[in-house]
């Protein structure tokens, strides 16, 4: 039976075989099953409503931050979850011979292991960094990079803060580098990772910046802090800037590019992403098979575009399509 895709108010809507199956929508709809790939929260629903299907750890990282799913399922026959290597207990789906990225990561990151791309004839795919100046450092580079930058900072007694986004970010920068002490971390990043810890993710323990700064002791310098990405007008950062001349050092792949100023907000700016480069996105689409691609979320033009010169039938899925994609 042919399946019907589009990009709808609500999300993407699948139809397939009489179901109706949404990817990420803005509410849970009660007429079909709904897909969360992870909990970020610009991919959780809303509201509740029909059957929620996610993995346990985006279930449990969703009520922490404030979405208790109702009606949730960790597994439907017929539908395949599959690693997508962005954050803890992110995933894609396998359904119906099409698979949805939701958002991807190839490379492997500390505890994080990159997707494996399965088969399949039609792909939705996110396009973050759909644009071909969007190449990042391998992970070793990076480490070796940071590492450097530490120790001279060290050297000279100046105190650091490594920031990135406060679920899944600041999880690989605590694995990555927190051999670093005294290791303190902001208390919502600490909050996340006793989370994570709690599903069996193995993260170095430290103090809380609101109890390390009660006992006194950020004025006992050099040390490190893992901190979510704000802005550098933040009260918080400005606060440790001002009170104990703290450096940032900010993890992010917009830092990559020179069209971006908003990825180079702190004082030093190192390209890591939990999303695929732009090659890593080409090389996915290649070892997924598919006979028809849609791109969604970012470069989506610019990736089709990109596709179809290789030879792939691709175009972006967007809600103000002329017709309905019958597949």
């Amino acid at each position: 039976m042919p399946s019907l895709v589009r990009m709808t108010k609500n999300g993407i809507l699948c139809e397939v075989n009489k179901k109706r199956v949404f990817l990420d929508p803005k509410n849970s709809d009660i007429s079909g099953i709904n897909f969360v790939s992870h909990a970020h929260t610009d991919h959780l629903p809303s509201k509740n409503g029909g059957t929620i299907l996610s993995s346990i750890e985006t279930n449990e990282i969703a009520n922490l931050r404030g979405f208790k799913m109702e009606n949730h399922v960790e597994s439907l026959d017929d539908f395949t979850l599959v690693d997508s290597g962005h954050i803890l207990g992110s995933k894609g789906l396998l359904f119906d011979d099409i698979f949805y990225t939701g958002d991807i990561c190839t490379r492997n990151r500390g505890f994080l292991q990159g997707a494996k791309i399965p088969k399949c004839k039609v792909l939705i795919t996110e396009s973050t960094f759909g644009l071909s100046e969007f190449i990042f450092p391998k992970l070793e580079e990076i480490q070796k990079q940071v590492n450097e930058l530490i120790s001279g900072l060290y050297g000279k007694g100046i105190p650091i803060i490594l920031m990135g986004y406060q679920l899944g970010k600041a999880q690989t920068i605590t694995q990555l580098f927190g051999h670093w002490g005294p290791l303190y971390f902001h208390d919502s990043v600490k909050e996340m990772n006793s989370l994570h810890q709690k599903l069996g993710v193995s993260l170095k323990d430290g103090m809380g910046h609101s109890e390390a700064e009660k006992k006194g002791l950020l004025a006992k310098k050099p040390w490190v802090m893992v901190a979510p990405m704000v802005s550098n007008k933040n009260k918080f950062i400005q606060e440790m800037k001002t009170k104990y001349g703290a450096v940032t050092i900010g993890f992010s792949g917009w830092a990559q590019s020179t069209k971006f100023s908003f990825g180079r907000r702190t004082d030093y700016s190192i390209p890591m992403s939990d999303h695929c480069d732009f090659n890593e996105l080409v090389e996915m689409v290649i070892q997924s098979g598919a006979e028809q691609v849609y791109t969604i979320h970012g470069f989506v033009d610019e990736f089709a575009t990109h596709l179809k010169t290789i030879g792939f039938d691709a175009q972006p899925l967007l809600e103000n399509s002329l017709d309905d994609l019958i597949l």
